[in-house]
């Protein structure tokens, strides 16, 4: 689509999120606390823990949180026992949503994001209706304003691994294959260039156009609603929208 970045559209609708989002610190350290339950209290060892880490790092969490977290989640602390869930559905339009959630009562978690699914436009679907169209990988982003030398940043990025490079707007965005995430991670910071976002992402093999400020102005919604969930963590979709549409969203 002519003026479509993938990179501005992820940017827009996950910083609209997250002002909203006033149970940050909450998913942090659900996260945290799942991390440390699945592979143990070292982060040394636990390459999902050191992210969530990292992650909540990134967003100031107090180091006293941090490690409340990790005792829950070893059993150290008495603390709620969560599990891990995801959802597929479509939204308006067919777009494909995975919707991972950590939660203490699925059963309150489904009816929530159905209840939010239905009122705008979306679906849920039986497991596996969407997952096969999305592809589990590492995604690191780099400011490019930081790191203007963007061969050199490609050279350090394949180097250290990396399956893809690319450059969306002010944002290179480096692909791995989840078996390297941390690899790559770590040998980029080794050279100095420290990323300004880490995941393993569900990334979509192809995607749908959402044409028309109304119909984009109800996905992003869609998807901002999904995520102001306490229970859920991330939501992936498989859709572009123009940036003419995206103006004064």
């Amino acid at each position: 689509m002519a003026g479509h970045s993938k990179w501005k559209n992820i940017k827009h609708y996950k910083a609209a999120t997250d002002a909203k989002r006033g149970a940050l610190f909450t998913k942090l350290i659900r996260e945290i606390t799942m991390a440390a339950k699945l592979g143990g209290g070292d982060p040394g060892s636990n390459a999902r823990l050191r992210l969530a880490i990292d992650a909540a790092r990134s967003k100031s969490m107090p180091k006293d949180n941090i490690d409340r977290a990790i005792k829950k989640g070893t059993g150290g602390m008495d603390g709620v026992d969560y599990v891990e869930v995801m959802y597929e559905g479509y939204g308006p339009g067919g777009v494909a949503l995975i919707i991972d959630a950590l939660t203490d009562n699925p059963t309150r978690t489904v009816a929530d994001v159905r209840h939010r699914m239905s009122r705008l436009g979306g679906n849920l679907g039986t497991p596996g209706s969407v997952a096969f169209m999305f592809e589990k990988k590492g995604q690191i982003q780099i400011d490019a304003a930081q790191y203007p030398d963007e061969d050199a940043t490609l050279e350090a990025a394949l180097d250290a691994g990396a399956e893809d490079f690319r450059r969306e707007d002010d944002v290179y965005v480096v692909t791995t294959d989840p078996a390297t995430f941390h690899t790559v991670k770590s040998a980029l910071e080794a050279r100095k260039i420290v990323p300004t976002e880490a995941e393993l992402a569900m990334v979509p093999m192809n995607t749908v156009a959402v044409e028309g400020r109304d119909a984009a102005e109800t996905m992003l919604k869609l998807i901002e609603s999904l995520e102001e969930l306490d229970d859920v963590q991330k939501v992936w979709a498989n859709f572009e929208i123009d940036d003419a549409d995206l103006a004064d969203l």
